[in-house]
């Protein structure tokens, strides 16, 4: 998470992923644990394994929807703002007057 606060834009998404979950024996982190620290810092939390396919495309999925919901709420805030210009609107055309000199 440092790495990413560190040399990732502010607004970058992020997701969890826990993979190898096929992999019981092996586990390294509880599933509870993961939750709580994804939960707390307000990310999404998978567990995947590319062995058995399991979430794998909801993996992908989860961050291109997560995207969308970024990009539609950076434009909404965007279409809010009055200095905004606005598809097929000449620059200038918004004042009461002349042009820019």
């Amino acid at each position: 998470m440092n790495e990413i606060d560190k040399y990732a834009t502010e607004h970058v998404n992020k997701l969890l992923v826990g993979n190898k979950c096929d992999l019981e024996s092996k586990r390294q982190v509880d599933t509870e644990e993961a939750k709580a620290f994804a939960e707390e810092r307000g990310i999404p939390f998978l567990e995947t394994s590319a062995k058995s396919s399991t979430n794998v495309d909801e993996a992908f999925m989860t961050m291109a929807r997560e995207i969308q919901k970024r990009m539609q709420t950076q434009a909404a805030s965007m279409s809010n703002k009055t200095d905004t210009i606005k598809p097929g609107q000449e620059i200038g055309s918004g004042g009461s007057g002349g042009g820019c000199c």
